[in-house]
């Protein structure tokens, strides 16, 4: 029997990029999405400060609010799409919005990473639901993916590219030989990043996605405030000159792994083999590679921001709310962050990985059996060396960079040795330690 058609109505606060964009979808193609889901998405309001991108879009000025009680008070209002960003008046909105019996969507992942488990337990007690598809990977369903196509599976590890910003960057750098300021530039020209891009380059913006993916993979509240986090906003372009040369590709990585102890998270700047599923992901697309004990290796690609790919995934979860399926997975499923206990967090000195190193040291006879021998002592193996010719004409004793790659070794050990190392008369520091990562074995 065919379902009986309804309306279902929405408000989108904030009409900036993801807002427009989301508006646009829901007025343009409003027919289509009526046919495939059996229910009419309405947009009744569209609520802002400023309505100049709007009034640009084409929208019905009759959508127009500056008060958000106006929205509440619509008994025809379902949802609610908080797309303003921030921690602040973000927070507000979604939580008058809970409180008000309204469904709640957003794209805010530096809100859902801090407050996550407040607001979800919010909306469990006024019996709403948070979609928040579009918070991690801009139009990639990863969110979806982790609660409903991967729920047969224990997930073992995640490694993801989830900052387009910084993709592009370490792209201009590995294939154009740009240095980072010059990446950087033309990121910010080309209106991919920020004027203050730090958030991105820093690697937080990344950290907040891997707070709220973790999550739902491994079903354990996960603390923001202990993930390690470095970004790329240190990179030299000759490191990554080096790495190419011995094999590999740099890309800021968002990994997630399950050990004996406890849940390793980190975002870093990483190395990865040439012939890695994720080293071909280039300029602003992002992806997620995710291995479970039953399908093994499945990996998810797109475009992991911009207006119209953010917008899908916020209209997508308006479409999941509209029909129900957000609510069941909600009441049902023990994953969320308001049900779930503290996760453990292993310190990043227990992160047990190969590394790139590279020292400036005086070319002198002696100087690589002192490094050996710190290492040594410090259980790390050495595993190759490249060390090329000092320049022609320079003076001796002259200052010459030696990389070595180490196999399998604790960081916490690595990082003492490295401390070492700088302290002897014959290196120059600061050297550079950056971690390689290998392909995750597949238990199937």
């Amino acid at each position: 029997m065919p379902r009986k058609s309804s309306t279902f109505g929405v408000a989108i606060v904030g009409c900036g990029t993801v807002g427009g964009a989301a508006a646009t979808i829901l007025t343009r193609d409003r027919e289509v999405l009526g046919e495939r889901l059996g229910a009419r998405l309405e947009l009744r309001h569209v609520v802002d400060v400023d309505f100049r991108n709007a009034e640009r879009l084409g929208l019905d000025k009759g959508l127009f609010r500056k008060d958000l009680a106006d929205v509440l008070a619509d008994g025809e209002t379902r949802v609610v799409a908080e797309l303003i960003g921030g921690t602040t008046a973000a927070k507000d909105v979604i939580a008058r919005s809970l409180s008000a019996g309204k469904h709640a969507v957003t794209a805010n992942k530096a809100l859902l990473a801090h407050f996550g488990p407040e607001l979800f337990a919010l909306a469990r007690r006024h019996g709403v639901c948070i979609g928040f598809e579009a918070s991690c990977a801009g139009g990639i369903p990863i969110v979806r993916a982790l609660y409903d196509g991967l729920i047969a599976n224990r997930i073992d590890a995640m490694y993801g590219i989830v900052n387009g910003t910084c993709n592009h960057i370490l792209t201009a750098m590995t294939e154009h030989g740009r240095t980072y300021a010059e990446a950087l530039a033309e990121a910010q020209q080309a209106g991919l990043a920020e004027a203050d891009p730090t958030l991105d380059v820093s690697g937080g913006d990344s950290a907040h996605k891997l707070a709220i993916l973790a999550a739902l993979a491994f079903g354990r509240r996960v603390d923001f405030g202990a993930i390690p986090v470095e970004g790329i906003d240190e990179l030299e372009l000759c490191d990554i000159e080096y790495g190419r040369e011995l094999g590999y590709v740099i890309k800021l990585l968002a990994i997630a792994h399950r050990q004996p102890e406890g849940l390793s998270l980190r975002v870093r700047p990483s190395f990865i083999p040439k012939d890695h599923p994720l080293a071909w992901i280039a300029g602003s697309f992002n992806a997620i590679s995710v291995y479970g004990h039953a399908t093994g290796h499945t990996m998810y690609y797109g475009r992991g921001a911009g207006g119209t790919p953010t917008a899908s995934a916020v209209v997508a979860d308006m479409a999941a709310l509209a029909t129900g399926s957000v609510q069941a997975a909600f009441e049902n499923l023990k994953i969320w962050p308001d049900v779930t206990e503290p996760a453990c967090q292993l310190p990043i000195g227990a992160v047990r990985s190969r590394y790139y190193i590279r020292m400036r040291a005086v070319d002198r006879p002696g100087v690589l059996a002192r490094v050996a021998t710190i290492f040594g002592q410090h259980s790390i193996s050495i595993s190759s060396l490249l060390q090329h010719e000092p320049p022609p004409g320079s003076r001796a004793p002259a200052i010459v960079p030696v990389v070595v790659t180490t196999a399998q070794a604790q960081e916490g050990n690595v990082r003492l040795a490295m401390e070492e190392i700088d302290s002897l008369d014959v290196i120059e520091p600061p050297s550079v330690c950056i971690a390689i990562v290998d392909e995750h074995p597949e238990r199937i």
